[in-house]
Protein backbone atom coordinates (compact mmCIF):
# COMPACT_ATOMS: atom_id res chain seq x y z
CA UNK A 1 0.00 0.00 0.00
CA UNK A 2 1.27 3.53 -0.80
CA UNK A 3 1.19 6.17 1.91
CA UNK A 4 1.34 9.63 0.34
CA UNK A 5 2.90 11.54 3.18
CA UNK A 6 4.44 14.91 2.21
CA UNK A 7 7.90 14.30 3.68
CA UNK A 8 9.52 11.48 5.57
CA UNK A 9 12.93 10.79 7.01
CA UNK A 10 14.84 9.10 9.80
CA UNK A 11 16.34 10.29 13.09
CA UNK A 12 19.99 9.28 12.67
CA UNK A 13 20.44 9.04 16.45
CA UNK A 14 17.60 6.63 17.19
CA UNK A 15 16.63 5.27 13.77
CA UNK A 16 13.04 6.42 14.33
CA UNK A 17 10.91 7.23 11.26
CA UNK A 18 9.83 10.88 10.94
CA UNK A 19 6.87 12.05 8.88
CA UNK A 20 5.86 15.63 8.07
CA UNK A 21 2.43 16.69 6.83
CA UNK A 22 2.17 20.16 5.27
CA UNK A 23 -1.12 22.05 5.04
CA UNK A 24 -1.50 25.40 3.29
CA UNK A 25 -4.68 26.42 5.08
CA UNK A 26 -6.10 26.21 8.59
CA UNK A 27 -6.11 22.74 10.16
CA UNK A 28 -9.08 20.43 9.64
CA UNK A 29 -10.28 16.98 10.71
CA UNK A 30 -9.37 15.47 7.35
CA UNK A 31 -5.67 16.29 7.67
CA UNK A 32 -5.60 15.09 11.28
CA UNK A 33 -6.97 11.75 10.11
CA UNK A 34 -4.47 11.61 7.26
CA UNK A 35 -1.61 12.37 9.62
CA UNK A 36 -2.51 9.51 11.97
CA UNK A 37 -3.12 7.13 9.06
CA UNK A 38 0.28 7.95 7.56
CA UNK A 39 1.96 7.56 10.95
CA UNK A 40 0.43 4.10 11.44
CA UNK A 41 1.27 3.04 7.89
CA UNK A 42 4.91 4.12 8.14
CA UNK A 43 5.42 3.10 11.78
CA UNK A 44 6.49 6.68 12.51
CA UNK A 45 7.70 7.71 15.95
CA UNK A 46 8.06 11.45 15.25
CA UNK A 47 5.07 13.13 13.61
CA UNK A 48 5.08 16.77 12.51
CA UNK A 49 2.07 18.75 11.25
CA UNK A 50 2.96 22.11 9.66
CA UNK A 51 0.21 24.58 8.79
CA UNK A 52 -0.63 28.26 8.57
CA UNK A 53 -2.96 28.14 11.57
CA UNK A 54 -4.03 25.57 14.15
CA UNK A 55 -7.62 25.37 15.31
CA UNK A 56 -7.87 24.99 19.06
CA UNK A 57 -9.45 21.52 18.84
CA UNK A 58 -6.60 20.19 16.68
CA UNK A 59 -3.93 21.60 18.97
CA UNK A 60 -5.76 19.96 21.88
CA UNK A 61 -5.87 16.68 19.95
CA UNK A 62 -2.06 16.69 19.54
CA UNK A 63 -1.60 17.62 23.21
CA UNK A 64 -3.89 14.75 24.23
CA UNK A 65 -2.02 12.28 22.02
CA UNK A 66 1.33 13.40 23.45
CA UNK A 67 0.00 12.85 26.96
CA UNK A 68 -1.61 9.48 26.26
CA UNK A 69 0.70 7.64 23.89
CA UNK A 70 3.96 5.84 24.68
CA UNK A 71 7.07 7.88 25.44
CA UNK A 72 8.70 7.03 22.11
CA UNK A 73 5.85 8.65 20.13
CA UNK A 74 6.22 12.42 19.67
CA UNK A 75 3.79 14.73 17.87
CA UNK A 76 4.51 18.32 16.92
CA UNK A 77 2.15 21.03 15.73
CA UNK A 78 3.94 23.86 13.94
CA UNK A 79 2.55 27.12 12.52
CA UNK A 80 4.58 28.80 9.77
CA UNK A 81 4.60 32.38 8.56
CA UNK A 82 6.97 34.74 6.78
CA UNK A 83 8.53 37.67 8.63
CA UNK A 84 10.79 40.56 7.69
CA UNK A 85 12.41 43.21 9.83
CA UNK A 86 12.57 46.70 8.34
CA UNK A 87 13.57 46.04 4.71
CA UNK A 88 15.09 42.57 5.10
CA UNK A 89 14.12 39.68 2.85
CA UNK A 90 11.24 37.56 4.16
CA UNK A 91 12.32 34.59 6.26
CA UNK A 92 10.28 31.65 7.56
CA UNK A 93 9.24 31.73 11.21
CA UNK A 94 8.15 28.46 12.81
CA UNK A 95 6.00 28.57 15.94
CA UNK A 96 5.67 25.25 17.78
CA UNK A 97 2.16 25.22 19.25
CA UNK A 98 2.15 21.61 20.43
CA UNK A 99 4.98 19.30 21.45
CA UNK A 100 5.63 16.46 23.88
CA UNK A 101 6.18 17.42 27.50
CA UNK A 102 9.90 17.39 28.29
CA UNK A 103 10.82 16.84 24.61
CA UNK A 104 14.42 17.77 25.31
CA UNK A 105 14.77 14.90 27.79
CA UNK A 106 15.17 12.35 24.99
CA UNK A 107 16.91 14.45 22.36
CA UNK A 108 19.95 12.36 21.52
CA UNK A 109 20.91 11.15 24.99
CA UNK A 110 18.94 7.97 25.55
CA UNK A 111 21.38 5.65 23.79
CA UNK A 112 24.66 7.25 24.87
CA UNK A 113 26.79 6.39 27.87
CA UNK A 114 26.92 9.39 30.18
CA UNK A 115 30.13 10.50 31.91
CA UNK A 116 30.35 11.32 35.61
CA UNK A 117 30.31 15.02 34.74
CA UNK A 118 27.26 14.44 32.56
CA UNK A 119 25.52 12.79 35.48
CA UNK A 120 26.43 15.78 37.66
CA UNK A 121 24.85 18.10 35.09
CA UNK A 122 21.77 15.89 34.90
CA UNK A 123 21.31 15.98 38.69
CA UNK A 124 21.87 19.75 38.84
CA UNK A 125 19.32 20.52 36.12
CA UNK A 126 16.75 18.11 37.54
CA UNK A 127 16.93 19.94 40.88
CA UNK A 128 16.99 23.26 39.02
CA UNK A 129 13.77 22.48 37.14
CA UNK A 130 12.04 21.17 40.28
CA UNK A 131 12.86 24.34 42.22
CA UNK A 132 11.98 26.55 39.23
CA UNK A 133 8.50 25.02 38.99
CA UNK A 134 7.98 25.54 42.72
CA UNK A 135 8.87 29.24 42.43
CA UNK A 136 7.22 29.90 39.06
CA UNK A 137 4.49 27.34 38.32
CA UNK A 138 3.61 27.18 34.64
CA UNK A 139 6.90 28.58 33.37
CA UNK A 140 7.99 25.15 32.12
CA UNK A 141 6.66 21.60 32.03
CA UNK A 142 10.13 20.03 31.89
CA UNK A 143 11.21 18.12 34.97
CA UNK A 144 14.19 15.96 33.98
CA UNK A 145 17.61 17.45 33.46
CA UNK A 146 19.94 16.38 30.65
CA UNK A 147 23.64 15.50 30.93
CA UNK A 148 24.78 18.76 29.34
CA UNK A 149 26.06 22.12 30.55
CA UNK A 150 22.94 24.12 29.63
CA UNK A 151 19.18 24.12 30.14
CA UNK A 152 16.79 26.26 28.08
CA UNK A 153 13.06 26.88 28.31
CA UNK A 154 10.79 28.72 25.89
CA UNK A 155 10.60 32.50 25.92
CA UNK A 156 7.02 32.70 24.66
CA UNK A 157 8.00 33.22 21.04
CA UNK A 158 9.55 30.90 18.47
CA UNK A 159 13.23 31.57 17.87
CA UNK A 160 13.89 32.73 21.42
CA UNK A 161 14.90 30.75 24.49
CA UNK A 162 15.70 31.71 28.05
CA UNK A 163 17.98 29.50 30.05
CA UNK A 164 21.01 28.95 32.21
CA UNK A 165 24.39 27.40 31.44
CA UNK A 166 27.82 26.60 32.80
CA UNK A 167 30.59 28.06 30.62
CA UNK A 168 33.96 26.49 29.96
CA UNK A 169 35.80 29.21 31.89
CA UNK A 170 34.14 28.48 35.26
CA UNK A 171 31.25 30.88 34.96
CA UNK A 172 27.52 30.37 35.26
CA UNK A 173 25.06 32.45 33.25
CA UNK A 174 21.43 33.18 32.61
CA UNK A 175 20.71 34.17 29.02
CA UNK A 176 18.27 35.11 26.31
CA UNK A 177 19.30 33.03 23.28
CA UNK A 178 18.10 34.22 19.88
CA UNK A 179 18.06 31.80 16.96
CA UNK A 180 15.16 32.02 14.52
CA UNK A 181 17.08 29.85 12.06
CA UNK A 182 18.26 32.79 9.95
CA UNK A 183 21.48 34.67 10.73
CA UNK A 184 20.36 37.96 9.19
CA UNK A 185 17.09 37.95 11.12
CA UNK A 186 18.88 37.05 14.37
CA UNK A 187 21.32 39.96 14.04
CA UNK A 188 18.55 42.43 13.18
CA UNK A 189 16.48 41.33 16.17
CA UNK A 190 19.53 41.69 18.41
CA UNK A 191 20.33 45.15 17.03
CA UNK A 192 16.76 46.30 17.55
CA UNK A 193 16.75 45.06 21.16
CA UNK A 194 20.12 46.69 21.84
CA UNK A 195 19.35 50.03 20.22
CA UNK A 196 15.77 50.49 21.39
CA UNK A 197 15.34 48.48 24.60
CA UNK A 198 18.75 48.00 26.24
CA UNK A 199 18.41 50.79 28.79
CA UNK A 200 14.84 49.85 29.68
CA UNK A 201 15.66 46.14 30.02
CA UNK A 202 18.70 46.70 32.23
CA UNK A 203 16.77 49.15 34.39
CA UNK A 204 13.99 46.60 34.93
CA UNK A 205 16.46 43.82 35.71
CA UNK A 206 18.66 46.05 37.86
CA UNK A 207 21.74 44.60 36.14
CA UNK A 208 24.26 45.51 33.45
CA UNK A 209 24.08 42.71 30.89
CA UNK A 210 26.54 41.23 28.41
CA UNK A 211 25.17 41.94 24.92
CA UNK A 212 26.78 39.36 22.64
CA UNK A 213 26.04 39.81 18.93
CA UNK A 214 28.32 36.88 17.99
CA UNK A 215 29.05 38.11 14.47
CA UNK A 216 30.74 34.87 13.39
CA UNK A 217 27.83 32.70 14.60
CA UNK A 218 24.22 32.38 13.47
CA UNK A 219 22.68 32.98 16.91
CA UNK A 220 23.02 35.86 19.36
CA UNK A 221 22.61 36.17 23.13
CA UNK A 222 22.14 38.54 26.02
CA UNK A 223 23.54 37.18 29.28
CA UNK A 224 24.21 37.78 32.96
CA UNK A 225 27.24 36.03 34.51
CA UNK A 226 28.51 34.92 37.90
CA UNK A 227 31.29 32.57 38.96
CA UNK A 228 30.23 28.92 38.91
CA UNK A 229 31.31 25.35 38.14
CA UNK A 230 29.59 21.97 38.22
CA UNK A 231 32.54 20.87 40.40
CA UNK A 232 31.37 23.09 43.27
CA UNK A 233 30.25 21.41 46.48
CA UNK A 234 26.53 20.89 47.11
CA UNK A 235 26.10 24.08 49.15
CA UNK A 236 27.69 26.18 46.40
CA UNK A 237 25.61 24.43 43.74
CA UNK A 238 22.45 25.16 45.73
CA UNK A 239 23.42 28.85 45.77
CA UNK A 240 24.01 28.75 42.00
CA UNK A 241 20.58 27.21 41.45
CA UNK A 242 18.94 29.94 43.52
CA UNK A 243 20.83 32.67 41.65
CA UNK A 244 20.00 31.09 38.29
CA UNK A 245 16.33 30.53 39.05
CA UNK A 246 15.77 34.03 40.45
CA UNK A 247 17.37 35.63 37.41
CA UNK A 248 15.76 33.27 34.91
CA UNK A 249 12.34 34.25 36.24
CA UNK A 250 13.29 37.93 35.88
CA UNK A 251 14.59 37.34 32.35
CA UNK A 252 11.37 35.57 31.42
CA UNK A 253 9.23 38.48 32.60
CA UNK A 254 11.34 41.32 31.21
CA UNK A 255 12.41 39.81 27.88
CA UNK A 256 9.00 38.23 27.39
CA UNK A 257 7.54 41.72 27.20
CA UNK A 258 10.44 43.13 25.19
CA UNK A 259 10.30 40.56 22.36
CA UNK A 260 6.55 40.17 22.02
CA UNK A 261 6.21 42.83 19.33
CA UNK A 262 9.54 42.32 17.56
Amino acid sequence: MTWNVDLDGKDLTTGHIIIIENQLKQTNHSHLGQLLTYAAGRGAKIIVWITRQFKEEHQQALDWLNDNTSEDISLFGVEIKAISIDESKPAPLFNVVSKPNEWQKTAGHSSKQVSSKGEAYRAFWSDFLFELKEKAPGLTKASKGLPQNWCHIGAGKTGYAIGAAFTYDSQFKVELYIDAGNKEVNKEVFDRLYEKKKEEIEQQLGEHLSWERLDSARATRVALYTNGSIDYDEKELANLRKWGIDNLIKFSKVFGKAIINL
